[in-house]
């Protein structure tokens, strides 16, 4: 492969990311446009779609939510994700990696545009003899499932009856599908039950970075600020601080 080959093929990744409300402030945005521009070589596009571009950085392009069209007043719960596979989202073309705002980079993530698979997910820790994938980071084919949102705002309350949210929902689908395929298990670190050391150890060990891992996935009780003061909110579950944060979640 030439020289403009290897740049028209990287021409065509998209970081996509999501921000909605007050949850999460612009820094969250700036940060990982930031631990991606460090750990992914070659050109891309990262593009936040948001409710609110206010302080996000000048190579964001920031987009507008598409409608999830979810009847007035029902809870969002996350199923806002489904529109990433919108036909035409804002006419982006190419590959999309999804990566939730809270995720912390700590390695080369050029492997997750290579690595093999129509959709590719994490695979969830917890109950592994499920299907479910954890949507903190997905890549897939720009407007090649438009069929899941379609299925969706066709039968939204069953589905929000029948999965719990829209990552359940989401590999149920393409699981069915034969399109579902996960991450190798070491690229997507938890910090809640692979950084953090098991008890009683979790009260003498400083969390650390698990061989192999390339993005640390924060859920649950735990996120990177947290994770940097040494802040748990769950009563009862102590965590020392994790100053390596630092070094990685940052501009």
């Amino acid at each position: 492969m030439t020289t403009s080959d290897t740049v028209a093929a990287t021409a065509d990744r998209v970081i996509l990311c999501m921000k909605w409300g007050v949850k999460y402030g612009p820094e969250y945005v700036n940060r990982l446009y930031a631990m991606v521009r460090r750990h992914l070589r070659g050109d891309f596009r990262f593009v936040c779609l948001t409710d609110r571009s206010e302080g996000i950085r000048a190579e964001v392009e920031c987009l507008p939510i598409p409608d999830l069209k979810l009847p007035e007043g029902l809870p969002e719960r996350g199923w806002k994700k489904l529109t990433t596979f919108e036909a035409d989202l804002h006419g982006l073309r190419g590959t999309a990696l999804f990566l939730d705002l809270d995720v912390v980079i700590v390695d080369s993530i050029d492997c997750f545009f290579e690595h093999p698979g129509e959709f590719l997910i994490i695979h969830d820790w917890k109950r592994p003899w499920r299907v479910t994938g954890n949507s903190s980071v997905y890549r897939f084919k720009l407007g090649a499932h438009a069929d899941v949102l379609t299925q969706f705002r066709a039968t939204q309350a069953e589905a929000r009856k029948n999965f719990r949210n829209e990552q359940a929902y989401l590999s149920d689908v393409l699981h069915k599908q034969g399109k579902l395929a996960y991450w190798p298990g070491e690229w997507c670190s938890s910090y809640k039950y692979h950084c953090i050391p098991r008890w009683p150890l979790n009260y003498f060990l400083a969390p650390i970075i698990p061989a192999g891992a390339r993005i640390l996935i924060f859920h649950g009780e735990v996120n990177p600020p947290d994770a940097l003061e040494g802040r748990r909110n769950r009563a009862l579950r102590f965590v020392r601080r994790a100053p390596w944060i630092a070094e990685h979640w940052r501009e």
